[in-house]
């Protein structure tokens, strides 16, 4: 993944705007950090879908209002 200085993307914007859409994917750092990262639209979309896929398969959905059957002791102090 290439990386650009946020005062080099502000001098060549959009030759930069060109190489994502031709796919490329570019990491914008600021004072040697990066802080932003900007990849094609559908990219982006793709890896939004993906990471949505994924916690689908992870997460648990349970009735979290009905009583549960465990009878439990609560300490106080």
């Amino acid at each position: 993944m290439t990386t650009i200085a946020v005062s080099e993307l502000r001098a060549n914007l959009m030759q930069v705007l060109e190489q994502i859409k031709q796919g490329a994917q570019i990491q914008i750092t600021s004072r040697g950090k990066v802080v932003a990262q900007l990849v094609p639209a559908n990219e982006a979309q793709e890896q939004a879908k993906t990471a949505l896929k994924q916690l689908a398969k992870d997460a648990e959905i349970g009735n979290m209002i009905d009583p549960i059957d465990e009878s439990w002791n609560a300490v106080s102090k």
